[in-house]
């Protein structure tokens, strides 16, 4: 409210209280439009990548199998977004039985504990039929094949070759049809894929957070 001189005698105007509410509405839908932008950037934000070698690299302790494609997924074992990705490799292993080695490797930070990779995504990824799980200790495999952010997939031919690098999913945790898994899909039927490189969507493999052990892997 306000006061209006009038003469020698002062009035009190109430303002309408329908202003006031406008605009705490409209500040109240300028921060959720922020929030809400600030999101949507979020998930659609890839991760970093690394050098990934075109060739499967000779000192690599992983097993390399010669008679088909091989597929390896590095993995944050408390990345949320990585739900989607084991959920994608679900769907291609289903697929496309048969046509390749898969294997998904958690890594453990130096100084973590053993059971520092019992989580719910290792339990998931070891309940896929036909996917071989196991645990990268100080980040050996992650580094020699280039890996930065969980979720990052490769598949090279019986060759040793690389064909194809990146996530299998469309976005931050998202699940449904994507590049990554139609590339790896079409590349197993000896198709042509109409992508070899797509964005990876998770979380850092090397954050200090992931260093720690001691709390989820964030962005």
């Amino acid at each position: 409210m306000r006061e209006v001189q009038e003469g020698s005698a002062t009035r009190v105007v109430k303002r309408p209280r329908n202003g006031r509410i406008k605009a705490a509405a409209g500040l109240w839908l300028v921060a959720v439009l922020g929030l809400f932008s600030a999101l949507l950037s979020h998930s659609v934000s890839p991760g970093s990548k690394g050098i990934v070698p075109v060739r499967w690299p000779a000192r690599s302790a992983l097993s390399f199998d010669a008679s088909r494609l091989n597929l390896i997924l590095f993995a944050h074992p408390r990345c949320p977004c990585t739900q989607a990705t084991l959920g994608e490799l679900e769907i291609l292993m289903a697929d496309c039985e048969g046509k390749f080695s898969a294997q998904v490797w958690f890594i453990r930070p130096p100084g973590t504990s053993d059971d520092w990779t019992d989580t719910a995504l290792w339990r998931r990824a070891s309940s896929i039929p036909g996917v071989k799980v196991g645990c990268d200790e100080d980040w050996v495999e992650a580094r020699r094949f280039g890996a930065q952010t969980s979720g990052l997939t490769l598949l090279y031919d019986r060759d040793g070759k690389l064909l194809f690098h990146g996530g299998i999913t469309g976005a931050r945790g998202h699940s449904g049809d994507n590049a990554g898994r139609s590339a790896v899909a079409a590349l197993s039927e000896r198709r042509v894929a109409t992508e070899v490189q797509t964005p990876v969507f998770g979380c850092p493999l090397f954050a200090p957070s992931c260093q720690e052990g001691g709390m989820e892997c964030k962005p």
